[in-house]
């Protein structure tokens, strides 16, 4: 049967045949389908809250994602996308990391075996980035801010924490001059062509 083609009863190639080795069945070979990029948008990426005050009263030098200990209450309430995260700081305490005053609601349904709204939340971090943390904030004097809180792409909560130094008052008169100037610069340039 060398040199011979395979056909269908009508006596066309099979569907999806590109070659005579696909026999009839109908399934062609994969290496001979369409090449397509598979899509790499997260699917289930959501914000849950953001510290948009953070980056105007803080000098960011790094930031890194970090797990969080939550109660069931706890994540009903966020899937509902209530939660605060402004007033919230994190600090290395007895070799753990620890977020403080972040604000989550009470969950209705669960409201008589629910958590307490601004208890202290344990954060999960490698040893490696617990001792880089604790040496930035105790060596360095640096501060470690929460930026945003979010379920990722598996759809579970994580949180990005920020490495930071606090800004002096003319720091943030110089970024929100620099900010203003960003602005007019492309307000200008949108009218001009």
């Amino acid at each position: 049967m060398r040199g011979h083609v395979h056909k269908s009863h009508t006596g066309r190639l099979a569907p999806g045949c590109a070659t005579a080795s696909c026999l009839d069945t109908g399934h062609a070979h994969p290496y001979l389908g369409p090449i397509m990029a598979k899509d790499t948008k997260p699917t289930n990426y959501r914000v849950i809250a953001e510290n948009r005050r953070a980056r105007r009263e803080f000098q960011i030098e790094s930031d890194l994602e970090c797990g969080i200990v939550l109660m069931g209450s706890e994540v009903k309430s966020l899937r509902q996308g209530h939660a605060s995260i402004a007033d919230s700081y994190a600090s290395v305490e007895n070799g753990e990391l620890w977020l403080t005053n972040a604000h989550i609601p009470i969950y209705e349904p669960a409201r008589q075996w629910g958590h307490e709204e601004r208890r202290r939340r344990k954060l999960l971090v490698k040893k490696k980035e617990l001792a880089r943390l604790w040496n930035a904030t105790q060596r360095r004097g640096m501060t470690i801010v929460p930026l945003v809180m979010y379920f990722n792409d598996k759809g579970r909560v994580k949180l990005k924490l920020a490495i930071a130094q606090g800004k002096k008052l003319h720091d943030k008169r110089a970024s929100e001059a620099e900010r203003d100037w960003n602005r007019r610069k492309s307000r200008l340039l949108k009218e001009q062509g």
